[in-house]
């Protein structure tokens, strides 16, 4: 059965989930939003009749594992501090074979060479174990099965829209038909585009694979990690590196498209695209680790969209490289996640109003104002496009969205949204001032407090001593936690104090938070939603409950699957991972609570 215990390959142009036994279920060509050449994460086992090389065959695609004979367990893991992944196969006579996955990523004549490639090292460990390669991508959404022709060391796959190669020192004959051997000696596969190597195949895959080891070295050793949970740390930077889109700047909610947030809920989203505001936690969690060449990249990103931008408007969400449509479709030749579709290709998200984008921008732009470390520093002209954002914010910080959840049929004015467009102008008064544009740093700084004044006004219970969801509402939500994280209050403040308390009260089940208990678009929604549930967290910390807070967060560590990854959602029952995968917000909130709720260096010594 299907299940979230996957591992993440990838290398900032496509990523690839392997599952513990091996078995590459899910990978997009040419980038993460592309056609998935291996989809049977969402095919649920269904077999669809295909003519392949004039013969006609029933049997699953989309996939590509090797076997062990006589199978009798796995170990799976990552190499020290990179995004390459082990997974050993053990047979009932003790021999074992070791499976090492990778996408290349290094640096090669002053850029970072990233091809369209995985590469699979295949050696024996113990014994002679009899292994069989199953390689079988699918086409158009697993709507075709790829026609194949050999050469003396290669297979090509074709299908309409994509040519993949597989070139290999194995035999060629064995792969091709799928026949049993026995692993003598270690072989390599380098899967991708149809692309010829210019050296040894053997050489190209060891030479591969030591650089992209010590990109992943260097890269994790300049991170400013904590004293504690350093591992968890280190593995969510790599997961949220691996979410960016480097051609662009653009940052993935998610790897993957229609995985439920709860079983036959039908909350099935395609989350292969920017969310603004996803794509600013982001960038914000990198930067408190030092890795900030990621926010770089996305101001090139932001850039480009605000220059775009319809009469100033922005969407929410945006495609990887730039794209502002991105129609909603379900696919039916893919069965979906365990069976249950709709399997959605594309978001209708994009159509939303959601006012909370504008002050994502800016906030995620506002640390190249300050951090003297930056290549490209912010400047003028970026404040100006900035301060365009600005007004829009200033006109829309008190009318109706579809807010942070994105509910398809029910608009109000979300406290989240107002508070956001406050912290975009209050960020722009603070990056006036760091130019020396006084005027503009009192133009901002009067409309903040402005907006402020309306926002308290209309968004606070006074009877219940909360801030609630939507101005003049009843209902509350998780994203009121991050009213602290934004500046709109501190943690002595009194209205803060009583909003944590009333919604742990309201939305706590166990030890994991929802995001909110009312009904919206699909139901009463069933599972705690990971970002959250670290938002509660650390406004625990905040108000000095910090021992709950760290039995809370070492429960979310022991909530992530086998290899350190969290997806979207958790039920709270089970401790099952549900949801779109893995999943970049939820890493974020890893990131921020361990940086918020370890020791100093200085008190561990």
């Amino acid at each position: 059965m299907n299940n979230l215990e996957l591992g993440v390959i990838g290398n900032c142009t496509f990523g690839g989930l392997i599952d513990p036994k091996g078995k590459m279920v899910w990978t997009c060509l040419p980038r993460f939003d592309g056609d998935p050449i291996f989809c049977s994460l969402l095919n649920n086992g269904r077999v669809m009749p295909s003519l392949v090389n004039g013969e006609r065959r029933t049997e699953e695609t989309g996939f590509f594992d090797i076997t062990i004979e006589n199978f009798a367990g796995s170990e799976q893991r990552y190499l020290h501090n990179t995004a390459i992944l082990t997974t050993t196969l053990y047979d009932t006579g003790g021999a074992a074979v070791e499976i090492i996955d990778f996408a290349p990523r290094f640096k090669h004549l002053g850029r970072i060479f990233r091809p369209l490639q995985i590469v699979r090292q295949v050696r024996p460990v113990t014994g002679y174990p009899r292994i069989r390669v199953r390689l079988r991508p699918a086409g158009s959404y697993n709507s075709e099965r790829p026609q194949w022709t050999r050469g003396s060391n290669h297979i090509r796959y074709v299908s309409p829209h994509m040519t993949v190669r597989c070139t290999t020192d194995a035999p060629v004959a064995y792969i091709a038909n799928e026949s049993p051997f026995i692993l003598e000696e270690p072989f390599s596969m380098l899967i991708g585009v149809d692309e010829s190597l210019e050296s040894p195949i053997g050489e190209t895959s060891r030479r591969f694979f030591e650089r992209t080891r010590e990109y992943w070295l260097e890269w994790s050793r300049y991170l400013a990690i904590p004293f504690e949970w350093q591992e968890p740390v280190i593995r969510a930077a790599i997961t949220l590196k691996l979410c960016a889109f480097e051609e662009s700047g653009g940052i993935i909610a998610a790897m993957t498209t229609s995985i439920p947030e709860a079983a036959n809920s039908a909350r099935n989203w395609d989350y292969r695209y920017c969310w603004l505001r996803d794509a600013y936690f982001v960038v914000q969690a990198l930067n408190r680790l030092g890795a900030t060449r990621t926010m770089e990249d996305h101001l090139r990103y932001i850039s480009n969209i605000v220059a775009s931008a319809n009469g100033g408007n922005l969407q929410p969400v945006y495609g990887i490289g730039l794209e502002s449509r991105l129609t909603e479709s379900e696919v039916p030749s893919l069965a979906g996640y365990r069976g249950m579709g709709p399997v959605r290709k594309g978001n209708q998200a994009f159509e939303h109003v959601q006012n909370d984008v504008y002050g994502s921008v800016i906030l995620a732009a506002t640390q190249s104002f300050f951090d003297q470390r930056l290549i490209r520093p912010g400047d003028m002209r970026l404040f100006e496009r900035l301060e365009a954002m600005g007004e829009r914010c200033l006109k829309l910080y008190d009318q109706p969205d579809a807010g942070l959840w994105e509910l398809r049929t029910k608009a109000s004015v979300h406290t989240y949204s107002s508070v956001m467009c406050w912290a975009g102008v209050s960020h722009l008064s603070e990056i006036a001032h760091q130019l020396g544009v006084e005027d503009r740093a009192a133009y901002w700084h009067d409309h903040a407090e402005a907006m402020r004044a309306v926002i308290l006004e209309k968004a606070f219970d006074e009877t219940r001593n909360t801030f609630v969801s939507s101005f003049g509402g009843k209902e509350l939500d998780g994203s009121l936690l991050l009213l602290l994280e934004l500046g709109f209050v501190d943690a002595t403040d009194p209205r803060f104090v009583g909003t944590l308390e009333a919604v742990e009260k309201q939305l706590r089940r166990g030890k994991h938070l929802f995001r909110y208990a009312t009904e919206d678009d699909f139901g009463v929604p069933q599972t705690a939603f990971n970002i959250c549930t670290f938002w509660y967290i650390d406004a625990l910390a905040a108000v000095g409950r910090r021992d709950e807070a760290r039995e809370l967060f070492e429960n979310m560590l022991d909530s992530r699957n086998h290899l350190g990854l969290l997806s979207e959602d958790l039920d709270p029952a089970t401790g099952e991972l549900w949801g779109n995968f893995p999943q970049t917000y939820s890493m974020v909130g890893l990131i921020n609570s361990a940086m918020q709720l370890s020791k100093s260096w200085r008190e561990a010594f």
